[in-house]
């Protein structure tokens, strides 16, 4: 009889274990979401996509915390090559990837899958001391130009210099992030500096001016950026992931509503780049389209064309192919559910509405 009790409760015993294992597996303890960039002062907040607003408006951390699942936000001063060594060393989920440092992972056997677009045409600009001789991309030659190596800056750099007759090898490149960069540009230490949206502030401030923009020029000089994730997470959890992706569809539709941009610029600015700033990169653009999480013709062709060129400038060893590296089975799931199927344009590999 007392065999049979020790019997019934071992039995239990695994059995209550199992249980307990299948529900760690149900679900994560923390979800490790990294960024590629630091507000101003180094402030843990960043604006200009709508899955920052997933941040901003603590939707993500609120979806999970009914699951009992901790969400951390990571942001990293270094960017996409500091996002691809958190990677590496397992210590991020799922993440947001400017064009160049999605393919560096990737094309170095990071076991990543690229699951929706997170931005299209992300535009830069050169920025110069405010009282600099430079009028242009074509003054550069034999100059200090700064732009964070390993990032989409540097891709995006690349391409303009190419256009306009030159290369990486005519200028001397610098690698700054963001807050340096501007700290040289101020004291004249570099002569130039290829960057985003937050640099408009400096020409604000009187201390450099703006003397080329990405804005109106070839459609192959802005950068683009993806929603990436360890391939390990998405097998393991994909109803997480899935969770995930439905939120940032729906941040992407609220950010197309026009009702809804005051809001998001306001939002974006606790970054520390002004809310005029955010405005006047938006003036021309739009913003609907540019927050398409589609993974289209254009998306891919962008993805290639960053293969393609990146080992022509030398930023990787390797190629790859990118449809096999696009994962869309949660794209199109959070579509249908949210009935969003249509509502952004398709685009051909050109950036032309198809049909």
């Amino acid at each position: 009889m007392q065999r049979r009790q020790f019997l019934g409760g071992a039995a239990a015993a695994v059995s209550a274990a199992l249980l307990a294992g299948r529900a760690r597996a149900a679900g994560p303890s923390v979800i490790r979401v990294g960024v590629p960039g630091v507000g101003v002062g180094n402030r843990p907040v960043t604006g200009g996509s709508f899955f920052s607003l997933l941040h901003l408006q603590g939707t993500l951390a609120e979806e999970f915390k009914k699951d009992g699942i901790e969400v951390k936000w990571s942001f990293f001063r270094g960017a996409g090559p500091a996002v691809n060594e958190a990677v590496a060393n397992n210590l991020l989920d799922i993440w947001t990837h400017g064009h160049l440092p999605s393919v560096v992972g990737r094309a170095s056997g990071l076991k990543t899958r690229l699951l929706a677009s997170a931005s299209r045409r992300g535009h830069a600009y050169l920025v110069v001391p405010a009282d600099s001789p430079i009028t242009g991309v074509k003054d550069l030659r034999g100059k200090k130009v700064a732009f964070q190596k390993g990032t989409a800056s540097q891709l995006s750099a690349n391409r303009i210099l190419e256009g306009h007759g030159l290369s990486e090898k005519d200028i001397r490149s610098i690698s700054m992030d963001a807050s340096t960069a501007k700290a040289a540009i101020a004291t004249k230490d570099i002569d130039a500096v290829f960057g985003g949206t937050d640099y408009l502030s400096l020409r604000d401030q009187g201390i450099g001016k703006v003397v080329y923009t990405t804005k109106g020029d070839s459609p192959t000089y802005p950068s683009n950026s993806g929603i990436i994730a360890r391939e390990d997470f998405i097998n393991e959890y994909p109803d997480v992931v899935q969770k995930i992706i439905t939120l940032a569809v729906k941040s992407a539709a609220w950010l197309a509503d026009e009702k809804n941009r005051t809001q998001a610029f306001q939002l974006w600015s606790k970054s520390g780049t002004p809310f005029a700033n955010y405005k006047e990169a938006q003036q021309g653009e739009d913003m609907k389209q540019n927050a398409s999480p589609l993974l289209d013709e254009y998306a891919i062709a962008r993805y290639k064309s960053a293969v393609a060129d990146s080992k022509k400038y030398g930023l990787i060893r390797s190629t790859f192919e990118v449809e096999p590296w696009t994962d869309r089975r949660f794209l199109n799931r959070a579509l249908k559910d949210t009935g969003l199927e249509r509502f952004w344009a398709e685009w051909d590999a050109n950036g032309k509405p198809k049909g």
